[in-house]
């Protein structure tokens, strides 16, 4: 069976839709490449943000339940999220940029032989941009052309995928033995590990924490993680194989922008095998306007009325508008 490709893309919560619009947009300069709705609860938005096509691999994706609390933070959760950007330069370019924003960071450090800054959103969501100075694994995709950020410090991809956990053994056995990653690196109780050809978009890097209680999902935690599978032929051998396992699995689920098998693989953790295509250039929408309109697969179409009249409108147009690019002294 063909291992898996890498990170496909990472589903996060969020307290305000027009607030998250408005981080990814303008400060992070990640395009809005799809604005629907969550296919299982119509009245949430899903929200699709990635690199100028929407490449899988490149989108980090959210969800603004109704009413949902502040997530508690803890062991045996998705904990943070990598983005890639190009080079070490380009982290000194970023430095600047929160700083200008006011946005909460670590200053540049260096992690597994990659440098990196951490930093998090108005819900205190974590994340981390990594360098690809030394990237030879997962090939990136290509930063939004006409955002606010200069495109050789744009961001152009996800990087790795953080999960604190408290039964390490278990879940190493499940990476190694069932989803076919390699160990790759340990400090202290952090561990690496990578799938597929490796790199930045091909990485997990694992926290061994016993001592913290169990993390609950709310705003500003991820939802689930998802792994890149070439097609429909490839998510079938995935969906017979977990299934060997039995692990509590979906079986088949038609996205409509991809294809999907969903796993629980360890307490707390969600994974998601989605395939690499069609993607979000499709009949509603072309590439030069992706996720200005509230988009919707062909089963809810005929519920376009009711949909709109559920979730708030914002506007997300941005074809009409010019972002110049920033360059910061």
């Amino acid at each position: 069976m063909n291992t898996l490709r890498g990170i496909h893309h990472v589903t996060a919560i969020t307290s305000s839709a027009e607030k998250n619009y408005a981080f990814f947009t303008n400060i992070l300069g990640m395009r809005l490449v799809k604005k629907t709705v969550n296919q299982d609860d119509i009245q949430t938005y899903h929200l699709f943000f990635a690199d100028d096509r929407g490449s899988a691999g490149t989108d980090i994706t959210f969800f603004d339940f109704p009413g949902i609390p502040k997530a508690v933070t803890g062991t045996n959760e998705i904990f943070k999220t990598g983005l890639r950007v190009p080079s070490d330069e380009a982290l000194v370019y970023w430095v600047k940029r929160f700083d200008k924003y006011n946005i909460t960071h670590s200053g540049i450090y260096e992690q597994f032989g990659r440098k990196v800054i951490d930093f998090q959103d108005f819900d205190e969501q974590l994340y981390q941009l990594v360098s690809d100075e030394a990237d030879t694994g997962v090939a990136p995709g290509i930063p939004w052309q006409k955002g606010p950020v200069p495109n050789e410090y744009g961001i152009r991809g996800l990087g790795p995928i953080f999960v604190r956990i408290a039964d390490f053994n278990f879940y190493r056995q499940v990476l190694e033995t069932v989803l076919g990653f390699r160990h790759a690196d340990s400090v202290g109780e952090t561990h690496l590990f990578e799938v597929g050809e490796g790199g930045n978009g091909g990485r997990m890097i694992v926290e061994h924490n016993a001592t913290l209680g169990q993390a609950q999902q709310g705003f500003g935690s991820v939802h689930h993680m998802a792994f890149r599978v070439k097609d429909r032929k490839e998510l079938e051998e995935w969906i017979a194989h977990m299934g060997s396992y039995r692990f509590p699995i979906s079986g088949y689920v038609d996205r409509f922008y991809f294809e999907s098998l969903y796993a629980n693989i360890a307490q707390g953790i969600l994974l998601e095998f989605a395939t690499d295509g069609p993607g979000f250039i499709d009949d509603e929408e072309p590439y030069e306007t992706l996720g200005e309109r509230l988009a919707l697969p062909p089963k809810f179409r005929n519920n376009r009325e009711e949909i709109e009249g559920l979730v708030r409108q914002f506007d997300t147009v941005r074809s009409t508008k010019t972002f110049e690019k920033e360059y910061l002294d």
